[in-house]
């Protein structure tokens, strides 16, 4: 058996390096072999070129592959394990190409994980333990009125006016500034064109209270059933999104309206060259330290009151070994290739997992990893 790992970005290392260092047989593919030597090559030679014909030679049966490429490579890398009969995680959200061979790794009993990094990934899996606790409380009644919110954000651990830095290309990030989003709010659909639409304030629950910006992101609905949400629930809001440091929406304001102008051809070039310069202006410096910060809350009401309600609040930030970025993407990564490799996940295409113990397991390993994390009992 052979784990091969594809992409040494800087959210690949931390998980990839735990997996070497315990002993694991770990195949490293990367686009540059240079910068995969200056990553991992105090703890292995077993570095290659990454090529889909020079992979495809070396999966055998049972191996697991492990994407952390961009998203585009997923349902490739996807495909070749359904041919090569191995498993596959990555921390992305499922893919309709990868979601559409769920069948065929079914029947090939292969499993083929996705969503288990950070968000998506890490928020998954406080959201299973909220409601799992929900539903054993003594609060629990399907009359209630449900809210869930899930909030993650990640920027420079010391502010700068700019109120974001990049750690990899800014163009995901710009090109996210224009996909509509869809989430619940009051019982009623709240869709929304660009984010800035749809920002609102939100207030820490740890102790400082610090506040921040929000808004949802991507469709916010599927996830109402992943969660385990009873059909029959009222649930009042349903939303994921992303955070930001309090200020960034009037920092970013001339972005915005730059966005708005830009259509076809030219406006992806446009976006190309503003993703270049962003990069030269307000990439992380050597050593700089990052910041991750995580709120996921489920609360539920009854005739007005608040009968129940817990937040996870998690803050973690970088250091000279590692960003908080890194870990807290790769590391539950590395959690899932040992979880397939001991057969405890289920076979086809799926999340991260909602198992009880899988979940408390894994919650316990972030939080060696992350500086903070609290489960805020709101009511109690």
């Amino acid at each position: 058996m052979t784990i091969h790992w594809c992409g040494t970005g800087l959210s690949a290392i931390p998980g990839l390096r735990r997996l070497i260092g315990l002993g694991y047989p770990v195949t490293i593919w990367n686009r540059t072999v240079a910068r995969a030597q200056e990553e991992v090559g105090d703890l292995t030679d077993d570095i290659r070129a990454f090529d889909m014909a020079a992979l495809d030679a070396a999966v055998a049966p049972g191996d697991v592959v492990i994407s952390m490429l961009p998203g585009d490579w997923h349902p490739k890398l996807a495909a070749l394990c359904v041919d090569k009969g191995a498993h596959f995680v990555t921390s992305s959200y499922i893919a309709p190409e990868t979601r559409a061979l769920d069948g065929a790794a079914r029947d090939k009993g292969l499993s083929f994980v996705n969503e288990v990094g950070l968000d998506p990934g890490i928020d998954h899996l406080m959201a299973h333990h909220l409601v799992a606790d929900y539903r054993a409380s003594d609060a629990f009644d399907p009359a209630n009125e449900i809210s869930f919110t899930s909030y993650c954000g990640g920027f420079p651990k010391i502010a700068n006016d700019f109120r974001y830095k990049f750690s990899w290309s800014p163009l995901g990030v710009l090109k996210a500034l224009r996909s509509p989003s869809k989430s619940l709010k009051d019982f009623e659909t709240l869709n929304v064109d660009r984010p800035w639409n749809a920002i609102t304030r939100f207030t820490s629950p740890l102790p400082g209270e610090e506040t921040f910006e929000a808004y949802p992101n991507r469709d916010s609905f599927p996830f109402i059933e992943d969660y385990r949400f009873d059909p029959d629930w009222k649930v009042r809001t349903f939303v994921r999104g992303t955070l930001r440091l309090d200020g960034w929406a009037r920092a970013w304001d001339p972005i915005f309206r730059e966005i708005e102008t830009l259509t076809g051809p030219e406006g992806e070039a446009r976006l190309t060259e503003m993703s270049d310069q962003f990069w030269r202006d307000h990439a992380y410096d050597e050593g700089e330290p990052d910041r991750v910060v995580l709120f996921v809350s489920l609360k539920a009401e009854k005739d007005g009151k608040t009968v129940w309600h817990k937040t996870y609040a998690m803050d973690a930030w970088g250091d000279d070994e590692a960003s908080a970025m890194g870990r807290l993407v790769s590391v539950p990564v590395s959690l899932a290739v040992e979880a397939v490799l001991a057969g405890r996940l289920p076979e086809g295409v799926t999340p991260a997992p909602h198992d009880p113990q899988i979940v408390e397991e894994w919650l316990d390993e972030i939080g060696q990893i992350a500086q903070r994390i609290d489960l805020v009992d709101h009511v109690g």
